[in-house]
């Protein structure tokens, strides 16, 4: 099969013919029809992040395909059924998995980092992990509901519990942070959308931001106070979906008293926060990882109703050949999700 091989950091994927994985009993073999490309991958290619299984190997963690083939022991799916794949696969038996925190589980396996990705003609996932699709959704856009939809609905309704009523702020329009505004908004939130690319923030109004800010050029101390304008004082809820030190310190000093960060955004950067400001106000801070897999259902019930949309933040296709340049429209800020087509 052909597929996207990363050999090294700083340099483009190789495109290759690889053998087609082989699969065991409990798992199925599906046919790739599209994958999210996501920034996680690029910092694995450029930004100095280790992957868990050492090159070469194939990235690639949000794909949707077709069921090739099931395994001897499954009994769910069968060849020619239509399938998300999650990111991140659980051991069900853990601490965390037992207390249904499967999306930090502490034997999690995750596509493209432990074990080969879905930057490729087919991959392979365990039957009990994988999900169902509609006939009625769209099968290539459906693939980014797999991390670039769930890993906003996990944040939103799961850690942050984003309340009808509750003013968000949501810092960075991106692939993650503009459905974190289209989950927040559709979960009852009155959204204030932060970034520096006005075409971003017009999408985010489009999915359900109340108000946006562009915050290129402008003071902290001018954009905090323009937060605190809006949200009479200071935001119930602030998500940082970028990863920027910065913004994530801009996050945590956007809350009013009693208000709650959510980080989402990845940096291996150290950042400064004023533990007396947290302590003072009591300002909650919680992290959040992924999705748990009983949440996908849901998610996928919103998108087929209309309520979480895919098409309008699937901005740009690539054929699996032209990989490298989805990367680099990323690296431009040019796309909020590309995905990629074998």
């Amino acid at each position: 099969m052909k597929a996207a091989v990363f050999h090294e950091p700083n340099k483009p994927l190789s495109i290759e013919e690889v053998e087609t994985p082989k699969i065991e009993p409990n798992e199925i073999l599906v046919k790739i029809a599209a994958c999210g490309v996501c920034n996680t991958d690029l910092h694995y290619i450029e930004h100095g992040v280790p992957t868990f299984k050492k090159p070469p190997m194939i990235l690639g963690h949000e794909p949707s395909g077709i069921v090739e083939e099931a395994g001897t022991d499954v009994k769910d799916f069968k060849a020619g059924d239509r399938v998300l794949i999650p990111p991140v696969f659980s051991c069900g038996y853990c601490v965390n998995c037992r207390l249904g925190r499967e999306n930090i589980c502490l034997n999690m396996v995750m596509l493209g980092n432990h074990i080969d990705g879905a930057y490729a003609e087919y991959t392979k996932a365990p039957a009990k992990d994988c999900q169902h699709l509609p006939e009625d959704l769209p099968l290539e856009e459906s693939s980014i509901i797999a991390d670039a939809i769930s890993t906003p609905f996990h944040a939103v309704k799961n850690r942050a519990k984003v309340q009808p009523g509750d003013s968000v702020v949501v810092f960075g329009c991106g692939g993650v942070g503009i459905n974190v505004v289209q989950v927040a908004a559709a979960a009852g939130g009155s959204v204030i959308a932060v970034d520096i690319v006005d075409k971003k923030l017009e999408m985010a109004k489009k999915l359900g931001a109340q108000s946006t800010i562009n915050a290129s050029g402008k003071e902290d101390k001018a954009l905090l106070k323009e937060i605190r304008a809006l949200t009479g004082g200071g935001a119930d809820i602030a998500i940082e979906a970028i990863g920027n030190p910065k913004t994530i310190e801009l996050a945590s000093s956007s809350v009013k008293a009693g208000g709650l960060h959510c980080q989402i955004g990845y940096t291996h950067h150290s950042v400064s926060l004023n533990a007396g400001r947290l302590m003072f106000r009591e300002i909650e801070i919680k992290g959040s990882l992924g999705c748990r897999p009983v949440d996908y259902p849901k998610i996928i019930e919103m998108v087929r109703t209309g309520k979480i949309q895919l098409e309008p933040v699937v901005t740009h296709k690539f054929k699996l050949d032209d990989i490298n340049d989805a990367f680099d429209l990323m690296r431009k800020g040019e796309s909020l999700r590309s995905i990629v087509m074998p």
